[in-house]
């Protein structure tokens, strides 16, 4: 046997084999990925920023604009043709209630009573004839519904919140088709 001494692994003379080792070869594709990574995050970066800047009217001040464009108009097209008006906005009408005093459901305990004035937010000055005629109505569907009331039932934002909520349903039923926009407390006292 013939021993090879050009081989210098140190493996005490005997023929070498070479051992790939792992991540050798693979070492460009590693690269080629980091480098997709990258250009990917850095595309996405500079799209978050642009869009930040387009939706907050940043990028408006960077863009040019374009002129108006002027249409003349002969005296005798104005008097045929009606300026563009806006629709008047509906104005709101408000109506306040009489002051209402009932005895909350205390369950047995020390009677509570609750004394509270409203104001109704109506869409128009013709809906206050309505109401005024439903008065009765109304009166008798906010006394049943406030006496069933628990002091539980008005305690903080919350409980104000589902008051107006079902005031405001149990109103605009009575009033039906005029649609009461709002219900607003002018006083509430839990005493």
């Amino acid at each position: 046997m013939a021993i090879d001494d050009d081989d210098d692994d140190g493996g005490g003379g005997l023929g070498a084999v070479a051992i790939p080792i792992e991540g050798e070869d693979d070492a460009p594709k590693v690269k080629g990925k980091r480098r997709l990574i990258i250009i990917l995050i850095a595309v996405l970066i500079l799209a978050s920023i642009g869009g930040g800047l387009y939706f907050t009217g940043m990028l408006k001040k960077f863009m040019p604009q374009k002129p108006a464009e002027k249409t003349e108009v002969k005296a005798d097209e104005k008097s045929e043709e009606k300026p563009s008006e806006k629709p008047a906005a509906p104005s709101e009408v408000y109506v306040d209630l009489d002051e209402f005093l009932v005895n909350l459901d205390s369950q047995g305990k020390q009677q509570t009573f609750l004394k509270m004035t409203v104001t109704l937010v109506v869409p128009s000055a013709d809906a206050v004839k309505d109401i005024q005629a439903k008065m009765p109505r109304i009166r008798d569907s906010f006394q049943v519904y406030l006496r069933e009331l628990r002091v539980d039932d008005l305690q903080g934002s919350a409980g104000l919140y589902r008051l107006r909520e079902d005031l405001l349903l149990r109103l605009n039923k009575i009033m039906y088709p005029i649609k009461i926009n709002d219900i607003l407390f002018k006083s509430i006292l839990v005493q």
